[in-house]
């Protein structure tokens, strides 16, 4: 008898200890799995805020864009190249995402190939440490975040086909236009005000779409260009008047890097940047000194006065 209940001690024994170690395994496995969800939860919020920051960043920046690059011959400090645009956001996305705690940071933008992106995404991608000593094990993670500011208030965005402006548009009197032709028709109004000169914008910027039901009711390629090779479609061009503001205009346009395109079209302006370029791929009809001088005959004109 007293054999028996030995046994029986012996075998509870390792029935406890059996059950100890289980619980301990397990104690030990939702530890790992805690802190692999706190650190996965630490880089989610290192991904969210440096999105964040970044589109701030991007935000705070973005009327810089369309501001001209020269004003009265000179370099405008208030201009902001592409490029130093987009470094902004990386430069305060990576910053951020440091601070929180990242190291394996990817950054993209995925409108990057449009002139002004507004979304930024970013990837944390450091690996995850569980356990310690000999039970350590290093495990692949990852976080995402995307964020997106919103285009300036007014402004609408250009769904383009080929060849089109793909930016933001600024209205005004009620006609589309790129926000930095908007900025600087702004500052050539006021002047012609000041000279009781009133401008009044006829069109802005025109879609392939319209240009080809504006070409179907005048087909004459002298005052209507056939569709998919209309500076219009890029978003720098504006049909000014009235007839009465030709004269100031002839006179003062070019003072706001507004060129006259055809000599025979006093109605037709367009932006030109510092480097004599429109802000678009001009049609290959069109050469470099035509735009830069602003007055030209395109190939698919005719001759004529």
């Amino acid at each position: 008898m007293s054999r028996v209940r030995r046994d029986e001690r012996g075998q509870a024994t390792v029935l406890v200890l059996g059950l100890a170690m289980a619980v301990l395994l397990g104690a030990l496995l939702l530890g790992a799995v805690a802190q692999g969800i706190g650190v996965k939860g630490e880089q989610q919020r290192a991904a969210d805020l440096a999105a964040l920051a970044g589109a701030r960043a991007m935000h705070e920046a973005y009327p810089r864009l369309f501001e001209p690059a020269v004003i009265g011959g000179r370099a405008n400090r208030a201009h902001l190249e592409r490029a130093e645009y987009i470094a902004l956001g990386r430069r305060a996305a990576v910053a951020t995402a440091r601070r929180n705690g990242a190291r394996d940071i990817a950054l993209s933008m995925p409108d990057a190939r449009t002139f002004a992106p507004v979304r930024i995404r970013v990837m944390v991608r450091d690996a995850i440490d569980l356990g310690a000593g000999r039970a350590r094990e290093r495990l692949k993670a990852g976080a995402r975040a995307e964020a997106e500011l919103a285009p300036p208030a007014g402004a609408s965005l250009a769904q383009p086909g080929v060849g089109e402006y793909k930016g933001p548009l600024a209205h005004r009197q009620g006609k589309p236009m790129r926000p930095d032709v908007a900025a600087a028709f702004d500052r050539m109004e006021a002047a012609a005000r000041a000279d009781g000169v009133a401008l009044v914008v006829v069109s802005g910027f025109r879609s392939n779409a319209e240009q080809a039901a504006l070409f179907v009711r005048h087909p004459d390629p002298k005052w209507v260009a056939p569709p998919g090779r209309s500076l219009h479609r890029l978003g720098t061009e504006l049909d000014l008047g009235p007839s009465s503001a030709y004269g100031w205009l002839a006179r003062n346009a070019e003072r706001f890097h507004f060129v006259q395109r055809y000599s025979w079209m006093f109605v037709a302006f367009g932006l030109v940047t510092a480097s004599g370029r429109t802000g678009g791929a001009p049609p290959s009809t069109n050469s470099a000194v035509g735009l830069r001088s602003g007055r030209f005959r395109p190939g698919f004109a005719p001759s004529g006065p």
